[in-house]
């Protein structure tokens, strides 16, 4: 044991002793950034680095920005903020994660999630929802209902009909799919209802399992090749489940007035900015985000099969009924599944964050009790708490406060790991199993805490271990207390200081000024025929309403006009940019494959913008204000040393 600890302390001195070597690019307040931290902070922020003198000093003084506001935070105690030191532990924990874990079982579950990405398995299943923590009793009988329903299945009752019947499944789509969750690979179900899945023959009805959401059976109805990644656009008419019949009509009236229009060259991109009721795709020209192989994204089916049955970038497809309405597809890439070598990382970050992760922690646990002298002692230890627990345990209130002793449970790398430490864990984790015998409870608890307490032993010598985790965790640090001091100094307070933000507006009111406007109605039309049939409405009658024209004109067909009433900046405005008005109704015009009808109510000349007016962009010039002041102030009071000697070297 000595032998092991003296290695390790050996490794440590000589990574100390190899960080003191390394040449400091910069110093603030007398402390050093090394060539190494400024390099990979560099690289990290400059995919194709450029190592001139100019690229250099450019980024510097970026860094040097950077870390004046960091040390400034850290001499203001921000690193103290308990808020912030649990956000970091938060982060320290999921950037430890890849280090805690068995190599040689992780290899093998990366493989078996690209067999699996390259194969995709239809199945339906039936659900009874279960509580993680539920008691014995009642997981018996989740488990004896299951089992029931699966009898059901054997006997030869139809598997959708006994998932939607009375009692049957308790997943809510079940009533509309008869639990047919459609074509699935890797990563797009939890982790064993996938193992289910890809281990369950095609037509076979599984045993029941149990994931974080209660008992399961499957059928597998189907398995084939996965047909790879894929990245559309669409353009979508919304109905949603409870449209009455005439909104549908509409709705599908409409679409296929888009798809017409599309189908005789109309703009993809000007169609989808003016009709598609996706609100979250509509700024990217309808782009969704890549489903299939090796995402975790999923759409319905009946979306995914028109997608997928698209063969040429560009093609767009027939309207596509879901139950979210009406869609038109446009293909803009399709990938089939990449090979091993080229998907191994992006999967080893995937089985690193997924529930694979904990399996291979188990058997990293057993790698490292060998690693560090690993000694069992808790026989008498754990049975003090074996006759304590009692059915106050289970409600929260019981306490260790009886506990005198504090014997040894086991030991690691020599540090001894005890009773009263495991007691805490006792008190606080009630919730993390279930009722069951005390001696049971407790060997549930103490497995748990014991495998916490080695990860966490094997954690706290990775900055020593691993310089690269080491770095991580320094950018995370440095990223949250920056970002708290820039909240408190110039964000939060340029919004709070009304008092100095109307006083800087006031300052700087020459800034905020408006150009020539235009209050007026825009009659944006679908072609020059529509546009000559508003404006002979306009101009016979003063009084028709914006409303009144859009009834008639839009009477055949929903594509033909849209309106829009406001002040416009003409200057800012594309379709009235280098045009001359007057007011009263101006002559139809066109601009880019639109016509347009202008009746203006008042031309207003240049002026300046009241405070209510310019208060978005006086806030954000506050801030830039309040920035610079702020800096000016950490200048003189920290001290900023560059050694441009290492500096022009890096890259060398």
């Amino acid at each position: 044991m000595k032998k092991t600890i003296l290695f390790f302390l050996f490794g440590l001195l000589t990574q100390l002793a190899f960080a003191q070597k390394e040449p400091v690019v910069m110093t603030i307040n007398d402390k050093p950034v090394t060539k190494a931290e400024f390099l990979q902070i560099y690289t990290k922020n400059n995919p194709n680095p450029s190592f001139d003198k100019d690229s250099l000093d450019r980024y510097m003084q970026l860094f040097e920005v950077f870390k004046l506001k960091v040390a400034e935070a850290e001499a203001l105690g921000y690193d103290t903020l308990p808020r912030l030191q649990k956000e970091l532990e938060g982060y320290k924990k999921q950037l430890a994660l890849p280090y805690l874990i068995d190599s040689v079982q992780n290899q093998a579950m990366v493989q078996e999630a690209y067999n699996r990405t390259a194969t995709e398995v239809r199945c339906s299943h039936i659900l009874i929802k279960l509580d993680p923590n539920a008691s014995p009793k009642d997981t018996l009988a989740a488990y004896n209902r299951l089992l029931g329903l699966k009898a059901r299945i054997e006997k030869g009752e139809d598997f959708a009909s006994v998932a939607k019947s009375k009692l049957g499944s308790e997943d809510p789509s079940a009533v509309n799919n008869g639990g047919d969750l459609g074509y699935f690979t890797a990563f797009q179900m939890v982790y064993p209802f996938e193992e289910k899945a890809y281990t369950t023959p095609v037509g076979s009805v599984s045993e029941p399992f149990r994931t974080r959401f209660g008992y399961h059976i499957l059928k597998v109805t189907d398995k084939r090749a996965a047909r790879g990644t894929i990245k559309v656009a669409h353009l979508m008419i919304s109905t949603g489940r409870e449209a009455s019949a005439e909104t549908r009509q509409n709705a599908e009236k409409k679409i296929n007035e888009i798809y017409d229009s599309l189908a005789t060259g109309a703009s993809w991109e000007k169609m989808v900015n003016a009709y598609s009721e996706d609100a979250n795709s509509i700024k990217k020209s309808g782009e969704l985000p890549a489903f299939g192989s090796g995402t975790s994204q999923r759409m319905v089916l009946e979306f995914e099969d028109a997608a997928f049955g698209l063969k040429r970038v560009g093609e767009f497809s027939k309207p596509v009924k879901t139950q979210y309405g009406y869609h038109i597809i446009k293909l803009i890439e399709w990938t089939p599944v990449k090979s091993y070598d080229l998907l191994r990382r992006e999967l080893q970050a995937k089985v690193n964050k997924d529930e694979r992760s904990k399996i291979t922690q188990d058997s990293f646990v057993q790698k490292l009790k060998q690693q560090y002298n690993y000694a069992y002692k808790a026989d008498k230890g754990l049975a003090w708490f074996e006759q304590q627990i009692d059915s106050t345990f289970f409600m929260g209130k019981w306490k260790a406060s009886a506990l005198k002793s504090n014997k040894t449970l086991f030991v690691l790398g020599g540090q001894k790991f005890k009773q009263q430490d495991f007691a805490k864990y006792v008190e606080k984790n009630f919730r993390t199993v279930r009722k069951d015998a005390p001696a049971v409870v407790v060997k549930q608890l103490y497995s748990q805490w014991e495998k916490n307490q080695i990860l966490a032993y094997e954690e706290a010598l990775l900055p020593a271990k691993y310089p690269a985790y080491k770095a991580l965790v320094q950018e995370y640090h440095d990223g949250i207390i920056l970002y708290e001091i820039m909240q408190d100094q110039v964000w939060n307070k340029a919004v709070k200081d009304t008092a100095g933000l109307r006083a800087f507006f006031m300052e700087n009111r020459g800034k905020y000024v408006w150009s020539q406007r235009l209050d007026a109605t825009i009659y944006e039309c679908k072609d020059e025929h529509v546009a000559v049939q508003v404006y002979g409405m306009l101009v016979s009658a003063d009084t028709v309403t914006s409303k009144e024209v859009l009834d008639v004109i839009n009477k055949d067909s929903e594509l033909n006009l849209k309106v829009r009433m406001n002040k416009f900046e003409v200057a800012q405005t594309p379709y009235l940019k280098d045009r001359n008005f007057t007011q009263g109704l101006n002559p139809v015009y066109s601009m880019d494959g639109k016509w347009y009808v202008v009746k203006v109510s008042a031309v207003l000349a240049p002026g300046p913008k009241e405070f209510n007016e310019a208060k978005g962009l006086a806030t954000s010039d506050f801030q830039a204000y309040l920035e610079k002041k702020w800096l000016e102030a950490l200048r003189l009071k920290h001290k900023i040393v560059i050694n441009e000697d290492v500096l022009y070297q890096i890259g060398q």
